[in-house]
């Protein structure tokens, strides 16, 4: 008989960002992370101000598991947002760094946070290729 197939251990490290937090820095306003049932894909809702423009949206965060194929290594999203745009990103957390990298994994656009002792705070900053970024900071509510 085989075994059940289980959320990754890559997966539910990402258990520390369920609830709603509050974001400041370059980006403005509230996300909330949850479990969908089965703990295989964390939803995350966003609701953002940032350039003076509205960034709504849902992203869904987990393995990829195509047909018939074993479930892939990395921890995957895509976000869908109010504009119509789909972006893909890559999250890992290593010890308290969070980082989330957009597109492949590895790519030169990354966010990069560290979980205070509590848990409450992640703190870090977003890089772009060629200059830009701008730091976030998201504390729980």
């Amino acid at each position: 008989m085989t075994d059940p197939i289980q959320p990754s251990e890559e997966l539910k490290a990402l258990d520390r960002l369920v609830g709603t937090w509050t974001v400041t820095g370059g980006a403005e306003g509230t996300v909330r992370y949850e479990w969908m049932p089965g703990q295989f894909f964390l939803l995350q809702h966003v609701d953002l101000a940032q350039h003076g423009q509205s960034v709504t949206g849902l992203e869904v965060i987990g393995n990829l598991r195509p047909f018939g194929e074993p479930t892939g290594a990395d921890v995957v999203s895509r976000f869908y947002d109010s504009t119509g745009n789909t972006l893909d990103y890559v999250y890992e957390l290593t010890g308290d760094t969070l980082t989330i990298w957009g597109g492949a994994k590895g790519s030169p656009a990354y966010y990069q946070g560290t979980f205070n002792a509590d848990g409450t705070t992640v703190t870090g900053e977003w890089v772009y290729p060629g200059g830009g970024g701008y730091p976030s900071t998201m504390t729980r509510i």
